[in-house]
């Protein structure tokens, strides 16, 4: 089986006015992300030393390839050309009314909406809007919207109480410190072992 080789054609950047020269050399210096001034660099050793793609991919350590696509990019889009795309991925599950709903939920307390529990938690949260919106998102997304609306919810307080009337008493006594008793006290003198 032969492979036939086609020979690339060589892709020539015309000559730069000082305006197109003077913007790429710009986006070179001031761009922060090492990739993007990658690129720059391509199309600056295309444009001003006549390189090839090979001897750009040499000089920049990419493949031929990957040279042949950015300086294409920039002879279809300009500077712009030789930035990412966005890629915006999934649209959002939770909509307004999901964040609207969660959050009169939060501001709520949860026996006063029929449930069995008394403290929210996020997984409680996500749990409660699953059955009332239908919408099922981790715990994690249900902490990211509170957040987002500057709610935090922290871990449960635990307080004790009673119905002794004097247990505040009690309580404040057994928070002291202990006055040592004088069976507590050792003596000073020396103990003679005869």
């Amino acid at each position: 089986m032969q492979v036939k080789e086609e020979s690339m054609k060589p892709i020539r950047i015309p000559p730069l006015d000082p305006k197109q020269l003077a913007e790429l050399e710009e986006f070179y210096r001031t761009t922060r992300e090492a990739r993007l001034r990658t690129r720059a660099q391509m199309v600056l050793l295309a444009a001003e030393r006549h390189l090839t793609a090979a001897e750009i991919a040499g000089v920049v350590r990419a493949s031929e390839e990957t040279v042949r696509r950015w300086l294409k990019r920039y002879l279809a889009e300009g500077v712009e050309g030789l930035r990412d795309e966005l890629h915006p991925g999934a649209p959002r599950k939770v909509t307004q009314e999901y964040r609207e709903g969660l959050l009169h939920a939060v501001r709520r307390r949860p026996r006063s909406l029929g449930l069995p529990f008394s403290l929210w938690t996020l997984q409680r949260l996500a749990d409660y809007m699953a059955e009332q919106t239908g919408l099922r998102v981790t715990y994690e997304t249900v902490r990211a919207h509170l957040k987002e609306a500057g709610i935090a919810l922290g871990r449960p307080q635990h307080t004790i109480t009673s119905p002794d009337p004097e247990y505040a008493l009690k309580k404040r006594r057994s928070k002291r410190p202990e006055t040592t008793s004088p069976k507590a006290t050792s003596s000073t003198t020396p103990t003679s072992s005869i």
